[in-house]
């Protein structure tokens, strides 16, 4: 989830991307990564031969300032002592820098998540949970599909929590993160303490905090801090568990979308269709424009979009080859979520199809080569160079850099999609 900054969890997800599928992003980036000993310093897999972990000097002095601050803003001595046995783990810190939503083809993460199997146990899910989720609607006003669609892409519907191969240790992890030397070490910092009050304030199941490389716990992957604010007790028990129980997950998720601004009835959007003549400059992933104006336009929503007074924005992910989508203001809410692209598309597709909605009419160019980070970089470098401003060359490609490819395009008589597939990539890279 975000607010135009990147988060990880519901309302805080890491650079480079806010949130983290547990299945898609753990899975592809942790094997990756080295295999380090899982839960506190020193603990080996079953099975395994006990190993010897060390605390490299810098990591101990940081992870005993934490514990210090820690206890001064009231987590007990003993619960902040934790922090003093853990050491970083290698895996957390490798997997920073390979987040599926952003180096995976937007198909390919597409395709991972929204499959016949992963919808089919989505519909068991609805229907086992039928009256947990009409609850959740009449109380928060976010439907059944989108929820089921959450839970399905942050854990596959919570098959993937009690795989000790994925789910780590919450304060490791955050740890290893805030005792980096990289900007975003203050906010895994106050992640860390947040994960610290937990310990010592919430009446949660006996078992160590458990979550993502990014410390998002929970079937619907909540940040600490986010669990704090927006967490909630639905199935009356006296704990707010997003681990074990189902309602209360659920019910947290639905809370946070609610105060997030989510527009009850309202749906996310629509794959769209488009006249040949369309002007492709149009799309710009920006201008607002009611549904009644998309249509003047020749724009055809492909799933029913009653109201044509509720604006919307056009974008295409893949440039005039691939589909095209209108995007309503749920869509920015599903992205506080997770602001990568592919991520959003995913939930709102997933939740289309659990509603027995039909696949995309238009398929992506799947044959295109996919640009690595440092290829992004040198693009965004190049045109910003050429006089087409793409925001900080971040290996990211993003709203400002789609809005520079389409300048440059649309200034060498292309056609303004702001698509930068490979041949592009090369002529603008080649330029003097």
């Amino acid at each position: 989830m975000r607010c135009r900054r990147q988060r990880s969890g519901p309302a805080s997800r890491p650079t480079p991307g806010p949130g983290l599928s547990l299945v898609l992003s753990l899975v592809l980036s942790l094997v990756l990564a080295t295999r380090a000993a899982s839960g506190e310093a020193g603990a080996p897999d079953a099975g395994q031969t006990p190993v010897t972990v060390t605390r490299p000097p810098a990591y101990t002095a940081c992870t005993d300032a934490i514990a210090a601050e820690a206890e001064t803003r009231g987590v007990p001595p003993a619960v902040a002592a934790r922090l003093r046995t853990l050491a970083p783990d290698p895996a957390v810190a490798a997997a920073t820098g390979n987040q599926s939503e952003f180096v995976t083809p937007i198909w390919s993460y597409l395709d991972a998540a929204v499959t016949e199997a992963h919808i089919a146990e989505g519909q068991r899910k609805l229907a086992d949970w039928a009256a947990t989720f009409a609850a959740i609607e009449a109380r928060y006003g976010v439907d059944r599909f989108t929820l089921a669609a959450f839970w399905g892409v942050e854990s596959t519907y919570g098959r993937v929590l009690d795989n000790p191969g994925i789910v780590r240790s919450v304060l490791r992890s955050l740890a290893t993160l805030a005792c980096a030397e990289t900007p975003r070490a203050p906010y895994w910092r106050s992640e860390l303490i947040a994960a610290l009050q937990i310990h010592a304030q919430d009446h949660l199941p006996p078992e160590p905090l458990t979550g993502s490389w990014a410390g998002a716990m929970g079937h619907t992957q909540f940040m600490p801090t986010v669990y704090q604010a927006y967490a909630v007790d639905f199935d009356g028990d006296g704990r707010r568990d997003i681990w074990t129980s189902v309602p209360d997950a659920l019910a947290s998720t639905a809370n946070y979308l609610k105060a997030m601004g989510w527009r009850s009835g309202e749906r996310w959007g629509s794959e769209a269709r488009l006249p040949d003549t369309f002007d492709y400059a149009l799309a710009d992933e920006t201008t607002e424009r009611s549904l009644a104006a998309w249509r003047r336009l020749g724009v055809d929503p492909v799933q029913p979009l009653p109201d044509d007074i509720v604006p919307a924005t056009l974008i295409l992910p893949a440039g005039a080859r691939g589909p095209a989508f209108l995007l309503q203001p749920n869509f920015r809410i599903i992205l506080r979520y997770n602001t990568a692209l592919a991520y959003g598309l995913t939930v709102a597709h997933l939740a289309d199809r659990l509603r027995g909605a039909p696949g995309f009419t238009r398929d992506w160019p799947r044959g295109d080569s996919m640009p690595t980070p440092a290829d992004v970089q040198a693009l965004q470098a190049r045109l910003a160079e050429r006089g087409f401003p793409a925001g900080t060359p971040d290996g990211k490609i993003g709203p400002r850099t789609r809005a520079a490819v389409r300048a440059f395009q649309a200034a060498h008589g292309l056609t303004p999609d702001g698509y930068a597939d490979a041949p592009l990539r090369e002529r603008i890279l080649a330029l003097p």
